[in-house]
């Protein structure tokens, strides 16, 4: 019955809402018997392998956070330069494009009838070239 109870203790210490509170009672709870049966009952020694356990548990808590965040912001770093990278590829071959095959504009555009320093110039028609 003691190892079905504490299967079960360890089974949901998984769970992410409650495991924090279950694992901390199940190393408390392992750490309370270790203590009172390696010292034939002694209480002190008792609320000393709770303690033991508990902190433990607190221990690898903390140790998972960390992890996890150090994760988190490795993850972050490599998305960021990811994102850099692709922005330098993009310009990169934008350029490569523009400096490979310049293209031009051929507008035509009309310029009306009209007079310089006393000369009657005709209509006639331009052609610009512009480079994009």
């Amino acid at each position: 019955m003691k190892r079905t109870c504490l299967f079960l203790l360890l089974l949901l210490a998984g769970c992410g809402s409650v495991g924090r509170p279950l694992t901390g009672a199940a190393l408390g709870a392992g750490g309370a018997y270790l203590g009172h049966r390696l010292s034939d009952g002694d209480p002190l020694a008792t609320a000393g392998g709770a303690a033991a356990g508990i902190l433990a548990s607190e221990g690898a808590h903390a140790l998972a956070a960390a992890q996890k965040d150090k994760a988190f912001v490795s993850g972050y770093n490599l998305g960021r330069s990811d994102g850099v990278k692709d922005l330098y590829w993009h310009l990169q071959d934008q350029q490569r494009a523009a400096d490979a095959a310049p293209s031009y504009l051929f507008p035509e555009v009309t310029i009306p009838a009209h007079s310089e320093n006393g000369v009657l110039l005709e209509p006639s028609t331009r052609t610009l070239r512009i480079q994009r």
